[in-house]
């Protein structure tokens, strides 16, 4: 496998996503910090203990009777060199050596669950900067480009990192942006906005087969990302998918929020949702619409799915879930220790002050909390092999991102603080309480087994909170956004279903244990369940929109090329 293909598969697990991470406040990383210098002066003994035990460790690898090895599956010390060079064996040996040492002074530490949890995150952060292959005359790969290509490759390396600099707010570039034009060869599917407010754009897709089923389906993106991640080649476009298979679809494209609408709330959205679903249905003349969603959109249409059915308004059929946690616990992911009730407070204070988050200020915190894939891996790849970043859809559309308003990271993370999802009507949103249990609808939840974004055991808590009796679980061999892009032709690709169909067992574990392996994409047994659930087929319009919404701009609209 290339490097530039490591990078692509390793940055597309990686992809932003909201969640309570965005309330992680610097004060509980220097917080985390300092827990970790207390408890190291606390007892003196214990600091000297670990101290000797390293130092002979050191003893023996500069007497070269060390026999510390990098684990096989650490892809960072993979060039023979490491094996066979005593200078970068030693190198090696001594940071294992650093990160063995933090590792058992940390076991020995007196601290809750918690604290330890937040104590391990920061002191990986921390010795995975030190590393070795993250230095030109550490790393022996970076040294044999140097030498082959003649010094070129340091010259490209600093150009990569001025431009970064320059360019890039000081970020390494995860993406060769250059090749990717919108509505060229991305996004490329026909179709047209058919309504436009000051929030959002409804997206209408020309039809590709002469008849469709009669039950329209309105996907709702995530809020800080572009919608057009559901159509990024035609090789692996969901939308292009439905059309072929006969659905009737439409996308919400959100606008990128500037700093005076850092006021939009979920209440916004989720009216915004519901119009969105009304005009689908008067343009297409069905009573229902079906609706997808993956990550904060999949919450967002869970808020909306709740305020219907509050209202006792039956617009909505099926749902489909991708990717979204509803019910989390703070375990669910490395990072989750450091969310804590005065960070979240800080950060809002911050938001409120600011009226939204920026697109890149996201990015950037997102990629400080896995920084091994999304720093050190390029910064290896571009600085020091003076190597292009990789040309790859999925990352380009993820360093698209969107602000995201104040108003609304609020709500999320009072979804997160108050677990409004678990409870049956106890927390006000959107103008209702919100209560899941209520909600009837077929639904169809998708988790990713290598996820750690959105962990699959988080997604499948989800099926415990909804009325509806008829609940489908997949779970797709991939992480978080692969796990949606995952379309039939990928010899690797396979999934997993509850062998006997009927009510799912309450925990991940169990339902696991009924499961069978099936071969091939999830794609279609998705799209065989959805069209069970979108009605009879009917001649296809030659007309996008009606009289009321007539055609205004080309898919995938104005609001995805709009900069803020």
């Amino acid at each position: 496998m290339s490097q530039g293909t490591k990078l692509e598969n390793e940055a597309a697990q990686s992809t932003n996503a909201l969640g309570p991470l965005i309330g992680v406040a610097r004060e509980d990383l220097v917080g985390a910090v300092a827990m970790l210098l207390r408890e190291s002066a606390s007892d003196p003994k214990r600091l000297m203990k670990h101290a000797q035990s390293m130092g002979e460790d050191m003893i023996k690898i500069m007497t070269g009777k060390s026999d510390i090895a990098p684990d096989p599956k650490d892809k960072r010390f993979k060039d023979p060199a490491w094996q066979y060079n005593p200078f970068f064996r030693a190198g090696a040996q001594y940071y294992l050596a650093i990160q063995k040492g933090m590792h058992n002074w940390l076991e020995e530490l007196e601290l809750d669950d918690l604290e330890r949890d937040r104590a391990n995150f920061i002191s990986n952060i921390i010795i995975d900067s030190l590393a070795p292959t993250n230095t030109l005359v550490g790393n022996p790969m970076a040294q044999k480009q140097l030498i082959n290509s003649g010094g070129l490759s340091l010259i490209k390396g600093l150009q990569n990192a001025y431009n970064d600099i320059v360019h890039n707010k000081g970020m390494v570039s995860q993406v060769d942006k250059r090749p990717f034009k919108l509505g060229e060869n991305v996004a490329t599917s026909k179709g047209s906005v058919v309504h436009r407010t000051e929030m959002y754009e409804l997206v209408q897709y020309a039809p590709t087969t002469d008849e469709v089923h009669e039950i329209p389906q309105l996907t709702i993106p995530p809020q800080i990302n572009k919608m057009y991640i559901n159509d990024l080649s035609p090789e692996k476009s969901v939308v292009k998918y439905q059309l072929d298979n006969g659905i009737q679809t439409f996308i919400i494209s959100w606008r990128n929020p500037s700093k005076e609408q850092g006021v939009w709330d979920m209440a916004d959205y989720v009216d915004s949702c519901v119009e969105a679903m009304q005009i689908v249905s008067e343009i297409t003349g069905s009573k229902k619409v079906n609706v997808s969603a993956g990550c904060s959109g999949g919450q967002t249409a869970s808020v909306v799915a709740s305020k219907l059915a509050a209202e006792k308004n039956d617009l909505l059929g099926a749902l489909t879930l991708m990717v979204c946690v509803l019910h989390p616990k703070q375990n669910d992911i490395e990072a989750g220790s450091l969310v804590s009730e005065n960070g979240m407070k800080l950060a809002r204070q911050r938001a409120a002050k600011k009226g939204i988050i920026k697109a890149d200020d996201l990015a950037r915190g997102f990629a400080w909390l896995r920084p091994n894939d999304l720093i050190w891996n390029y910064v290896i790849n571009n600085y020091l092999l003076g190597m292009d970043p990789p040309a790859f859809d999925v990352l380009f559309w993820n360093s698209d991102a969107t602000n995201l308003s104040a108003s609304l990271m609020g709500d999320f993370l009072t979804l997160f603080e108050t677990l409004a999802f678990t409870k049956k009507g106890e927390v006000e949103m959107a103008g209702h309480k919100i209560d899941l249990s209520k909600v009837n609808s077929d639904l169809f939840i998708l988790g990713g087994v290598t996820d750690h974004i959105t962990p699959w055991k988080a997604t499948y808590r989800s099926t415990q909170l909804f009325g509806g009796k008829d609940i489908t679980y997949v779970l797709s061999q991939s992480g978080h956004m692969q796990a949606i892009l995952n379309p039939p032709g990928n010899p690797k690709a396979k999934y997993y279903v509850q062998k006997k169909k009927g009510k799912l067992p309450e925990t991940a574990d169990q339902w696991l244990e009924g499961t069978e392996e099936v071969a091939g994409s999830w794609w279609p047994y998705w799209m065989e369940w959805m069209q069970q659930r979108s009605g009879k087929k009917v001649k296809a319009a030659k007309e996008l929109g009606n009289a009321d919404y007539k055609p205004l701009d080309p898919a995938p609209g104005t609001y995805v090329v709009e900069e803020r």
